[in-house]
């Protein structure tokens, strides 16, 4: 049996196929490429018992997973993130059944890692040895670690208002970062110039094919720890939308092999910031891809992102599983990431609150119903925003002082 069962790359807009042994970046229509597998070979050697003895990871799904030789793979152990049943947070909007996937336990505690894992990893295999990438944070300080274990030189450019643990994380790295003063797609740009004149590997968000097989793995696994049982409702905050296009294509990938039924599909749900929604938009024009959003900016910093590569593959995982985009407000989102610390214990990021912002409003539409299973992302550690949490009228007490409340 084969560790890795990868076929090619594929073109998901003229259907161009190219081969996955040496690099590649954008299709020459300018399109991302897509991983293609040999699943009709896989599915008559490959069955859901053959993990229940494997290690917890992502490299437990490695059949699927790009990467030939294993001598290749770079992991911290990321993966297998905890799946925790918000049942307090559910009473009070009305969604009994409302589930949070927590890609705040993970190495580097944000979800862009599973990208870098599997990114990185098959950047060793193709022999890489520098790359360099735009970042609003967290994919950054991601990749620069991942870069740092697998003996890659990184080079990471990311807004000057990025924030600063990220920062701090690509310093200890040993990477070379550096800040614009502008947004992420100013950072693109700068990223562009140098890949063109000195010929350094492109980790840009969807300009390699890598990432997205990292972040599918999220929902191989939200499938596998509700027991193969397909959910009603997955929401996930979209910026670039990898994550969002990754469930899709595990879902899509899953059917094939025959381990869930092909006639439902769980109602994928883009969620986005009031100041910063493109694909909402699109959405809700019909529009197959977005439009450059003017003066983007919210505190939920990893979905600023005012226009997507990818955009036309997340909206086509909305239209393809009737599901939605939706906008929240900078009010909204900071309320939802205070009460699901108050009411469940768990302090996340602004973009994973968004979700749960959503959902709230979903529900009040009723677009979801009572007895759906909903199943909100959050991607990553409330702890790397320590600037969005204002602490107000707090008593400094004395040495003698006793408190009466």
């Amino acid at each position: 049996m084969h560790y890795s069962y990868i076929s090619h790359l594929e073109c998901p807009k003229c259907h161009e196929i190219y081969s996955q042994e040496v690099i590649q970046q954008l299709c020459e229509c300018g399109s991302p490429l897509l991983v293609r597998y040999k699943l009709n070979e896989l599915k008559t050697t490959f069955n859901k018992e053959d993990l229940k003895n494997r290690e917890n990871n992502l490299w437990r799904y490695h059949e699927i997973l790009p990467v030939k030789n294993k001598e290749n793979i770079i992991s911290l152990g990321e993966g297998m993130t905890p799946f925790i049943a918000m049942e307090k947070l559910g009473k009070k909007i009305l969604i009994p059944n409302l589930y949070m996937k927590d890609e705040g336990i993970i190495p580097t505690g944000s979800f862009k890692t599973r990208g870098a894992s599997v990114g990185i990893s098959k950047a060793k295999e193709l022999g890489v040895e520098q790359l360099a990438m735009p970042t609003n944070g967290n994919a950054g300080a991601a990749w620069a670690l991942y870069s740092a274990r697998a003996g890659i030189k990184a080079t990471i450019v990311m807004p000057v208002d990025a924030p600063s643990i990220t920062r701090r994380e690509v310093y200890l790295s040993g990477g070379n970062l550096y800040l614009v003063d502008g947004l992420i797609s100013d950072a693109g740009k700068i990223v562009g110039k140098l890949v063109k004149e000195k010929g350094i590997y492109d980790a840009s968000t969807l300009k390699e094919p890598y990432r997205i097989e990292g972040k599918k793995t999220m929902g191989y696994e939200i499938l596998e720890q509700l027991n193969w049982e397909v959910p009603d409702v997955i929401l996930y905050p979209t910026g670039g939308g990898v994550g969002i296009i990754g469930i899709y294509k595990a879902i899509l990938e899953l059917i094939e092999l025959g381990w869930i039924p092909a006639n439902k599909l769980p109602r994928l749900v883009a969620v986005q910031a009031e100041n910063c929604a493109p694909i909402v938009k699109a959405w809700e024009e019909r529009k197959a891809e977005s439009q450059l959003w003017q003066n983007a900016q919210t505190s939920a910093f990893g979905i600023n992102v005012p226009k997507a590569i990818g955009d036309f593959l997340v909206l086509e995982s909305l239209y393809k599983t009737n599901g939605c985009a939706i906008a929240v407000s900078e009010a909204d989102i900071l309320l939802a990431q205070k009460e699901v610390a108050e009411l469940e214990g768990n302090f996340i990021c602004p973009e994973g609150a968004a979700t749960f912002a959503a959902a709230k409003l979903l529900r009040q539409q009723q677009w979801i119903s009572e007895d759906e299973k909903v199943i909100c992302l959050n991607t990553g550690q409330g702890i790397k925003y320590p600037e969005l949490v204002e602490i107000e009228n707090v008593p400094i007490l004395q040495p003698e002082d006793t408190i009466n409340r």
